[in-house]
């Protein structure tokens, strides 16, 4: 079986650091970690806003993480701690985790994979632990550091317990229990956080849950860069919105094809049952769906049902006032963007002569169709975009939630310095705010591992 890697020997290039965090936990708690555990930050190289519908995406792990110096007790009671002065510690019993979603923590996220892993295994009276918590994946930027949280928590309470879960078990794990907290996202940070090899990219599919590595091209690196705006996905609606407008467009798709709607959740299970390709699907939706958009009182009346039954069949807790939905929109960008996902990796397997062009074309076509098609881009990230490609990147998207955070972009591994610094000087120093938070907002990126334990 294939479980998350337990190491008797931190790295010689983490040492310094993990000293740090054990030196602050002991500062803490008055005696030294057990073990730690850590969890990458991802980077979605493309396939963004599919996931949840059911579709292959194209992430890799990066090296900023989360770590975790725990140490297990008998008290039955989690004690979370902070190396950033900014966040609260917090304590709570394992048999009374409360998790507020209208007020998001970030202690919140760590007791979601605490409480999945507790319900997933059924273990009575399980241990407890103290530890001290580290970051270096850049908040609310699209990276995965809420997820990283989820996961590091979850592998943290396996390891204090003695339990074992494969990788793909503690993916699915994770990714159900961030709904805990309202995020009703599709699985895609949790497997490639568990799955993720360091050197190679993955395309992870869903349902059953596969992964397969995927060869990045030569000449070129992925370098990432923070618009600086913040979004807390799990503080608004603007997320769980495009979840339910996939939702409702499936359905009424759906209906228009007899097939029985109110089982299908997502455009992914559509395709599935309408037994079509993908080109296929993008002209299904310009057949059936059109550009205004749909009133929930037309949505109720196309479905035939009350509001009351929509809110029950359809939405989520945070978008029952919702009373607009663009539905066409939403759907095309899933289609299209599920076939990018597949040319990526067909195209980066062949390694043709115009390899990287033709790759940076798909990710320029992925950040167009984010910012006109799902409308989850933000100005400033749109800025910055422009600004990667004038600088020489071949492509450039956002990557993760989008509505502010990180592009990404690819650029050839000679261009690299030249990058950097016109990046740095056309968006990060025009701002005193930005040029503050340069350091940790723009960097070159390489695909590195997945979560793992290292006992001490």
């Amino acid at each position: 079986m294939d479980y998350p890697p337990i190491c008797s020997v931190v790295p010689t290039s983490l040492k310094s650091r993990y000293d740090k965090i054990r030196d602050a936990f002991k500062t803490r708690f008055g005696d030294d970690p057990s073990f730690f555990a850590k969890a990458p930050g991802r980077v979605n190289l493309i396939g963004e806003h599919i996931d949840y519908c059911g579709y292959a995406v194209l992430p890799m792990a990066i090296e900023q993480d989360v770590v975790f110096a725990v140490r297990p007790n008998d008290s039955e009671k989690i004690t979370l701690t902070n190396t950033d002065p900014e966040f609260q510690d917090f304590e709570c019993s394992i048999n009374d985790i409360s998790i507020d979603k209208s007020n998001p923590k970030w202690y919140y996220y760590a007791l979601c994979g605490v409480k999945g892993v507790l319900e997933h295994c059924g273990e009575e009276h399980p241990r407890g632990f103290s530890c001290t918590v580290d970051g270096t994946v850049p908040r609310s930027a699209g990276l995965s550091s809420s997820s990283a949280l989820v996961c590091c928590a979850a592998i943290s309470m396996i390891h204090a317990n003695g339990w074992k879960l494969t990788k793909k078990e503690l993916s699915n794990v994770c990714a159900y229990c961030e709904h805990y907290i309202g995020t009703e996202g599709g699985g895609m940070d949790q497997a490639i956080c568990f799955m993720a090899q360091e050197g190679k990219a993955k395309l992870i599919e869903f349902n059953p849950l596969k992964s397969t590595d995927v060869q990045l091209p030569e000449g070129a690196v992925f370098v990432i860069s923070n618009s600086c705006v913040e979004l807390n996905k799990a503080a608004t609606s603007d997320f769980n919105i495009r979840v339910v407008e996939g939702r409702i467009a499936s359905q009424i798709i759906a209906k228009a094809k007899g097939l029985d709607w109110q089982s299908l959740k997502r455009l992914g299970d559509l395709q599935k049952k309408l037994g079509v390709d993908l080109t296929n699907m993008t002209n299904i939706v310009k057949s059936e769906l059109h550009v205004e958009p749909y009133s929930k009182k037309e949505v109720c009346q196309i479905l035939d049902v009350t509001p009351e039954e929509l809110a029950k069949t359809t939405l989520s807790a945070n978008t029952l006032t919702v009373e607009s939905f663009k539905l066409y929109q939403r759907a095309l960008h899933v289609f299209e963007e599920a076939h990018r996902v597949w040319e990526f990796k067909r195209l980066g397997e062949e390694q043709a002569p115009d390899v990287l062009k033709k790759l940076g074309q798909l990710m320029s076509d992925s950040h167009t169709s984010c910012r006109d098609l799902y409308e989850c881009s933000h100005p400033d990230l749109d800025q910055l975009v422009n600004i990667c490609m004038k600088a020489g990147a071949l492509g450039s998207r956002l990557t993760g939630a989008g509505w502010g955070g990180c592009a990404v972009s690819m650029v050839p591994t000679e261009d690299v310095e030249l990058f950097l610094s016109t990046v740095r000087d056309q968006f990060y120093r025009t701002r005193p705010d930005r040029a503050a938070m340069v350091t940790s907002s723009l960097f070159a990126t390489r695909p590195a591992g997945g979560a793992a334990v290292f006992v001490v």
